[in-house]
């Protein structure tokens, strides 16, 4: 059964318990008893302990919220299962509340009504909140060209600070301290992970965004190769693009396939090989490598030279000089040394 404490007046900081035969206390003969404790400041999730004095000849006593009763007494007032008695005595009233939560925050009063006058006990409770993360941009696929937002948005208290950067790859001259990073006009060189980190005095909360870049190809210029008759002979291909590029093999205006005259074709992510498995005269000439995505197409050249050529390298050209020509050039330099 509840004590016969019929309710509880608040008038400012004090409070005055009205039990039927008990004298009432001016407002002003209260103030003396007012006693106000330093702030209590705790993380979202622990317990708090509320504890005060009694002293000699206390006849009731409570513990309130702004102007809820948790415990009046022994008797619990509050319906929140958290909140619990420790210690009722002479000397101590203590009660806990377990995995405290923002909304704990705010005045707690610890009344005593003793024999002579009521006395109250107040302390500001202050939770504190890890920072987590509650809104974030997905991972995103752009062109190359495009400009790009990304968002972060955080909760905790005291309120976190942002700070946005590329990880990988390692860039620091990409970082923003702001909730928003702007990217204008991105390009491949900016494609990578970004991360947002949220941090405040508790702790700290990150996370990731992929942000992928399109790009057409880029092909390295073909460089040509020299085989011998009835030797394996393969030609190379490497292109960058995101997507990854599609290759196809020409010579002359005529596509090749794979297995066409023996030939094999081998795509491999951004290289793509033509390999001759037994040369022959017919296989010397220019070819030609073109790599495709969904945004455009880049082209090389590379020549298959027998050892009768001389080649300038990776120009994609050669100049094969038969027997015939090399008399006429050993000719002519006869005559001018006449």
């Amino acid at each position: 059964m509840k004590n016969p404490l019929c309710w509880v007046v608040l008038t400012g900081i004090s409070i005055a318990f009205i039990q039927q035969g008990l004298p009432v206390r001016s407002q002003g003969e209260s103030q003396s008893d007012n006693k106000q404790m330093d702030n209590i400041t705790i993380r979202q999730g622990e317990t708090l302990f509320l504890s005060c004095s009694q002293g000699d000849f206390v006849t009731h006593t409570a513990w309130l919220n702004r102007s809820s009763i948790l415990y009046a007494g022994e008797d619990k007032w509050s319906v929140d299962p958290r909140v619990s008695l420790v210690t009722l005595n002479q000397d101590e009233f203590t009660i806990k509340i377990e995995d405290v939560d923002l909304t704990d925050e705010g005045q707690y009063i610890c009344a005593v009504q003793t024999s002579r006058r009521p006395r109250t006990t107040s302390v500001h409770i202050i939770v504190q909140v890890p920072p987590k993360i509650v809104n974030l941009s997905k991972d995103l696929v752009v062109n190359e060209g495009s400009n790009v937002t990304l968002m972060c948005l955080a909760n905790g208290k005291p309120e976190p600070a942002i700070v946005w950067r590329i990880i990988s790859p390692s860039d620091d001259s990409l970082s923003s301290d702001n909730e928003v990073l702007e990217i204008p006009f991105i390009s491949r060189y900016r494609a990578g992970v970004y991360e947002c980190t949220a941090a405040n005095d508790i702790a700290v909360d990150t996370q990731t965004v992929e942000l992928t870049v399109n790009f057409p190809p880029s092909i390295s210029d073909g460089r040509d190769v020299g085989v011998t008759l009835g030797q394996r002979g393969v030609l190379l291909c490497e292109a960058d693009a995101v997507p990854e590029a599609d290759f196809e093999w020409y010579r002359d205006d005529r596509r090749i396939f794979n297995g066409f005259d023996g030939i094999e074709i081998e795509d491999d992510g951004p290289l793509s090989k033509l390999t001759f498995f037994n040369v022959s005269e017919a296989d010397y000439g220019n070819y030609s490598c073109v790599a495709i995505n969904k945004l455009g197409s880049a082209n090389t050249s590379i020549v298959l030279y027998g050892p009768g050529a001389v080649q300038d390298g990776s120009s994609g050209t050669s100049t094969v000089f038969t027997p015939t020509c090399l008399l006429l050039i050993v000719l002519l330099h006869l005559l001018l040394k006449f």
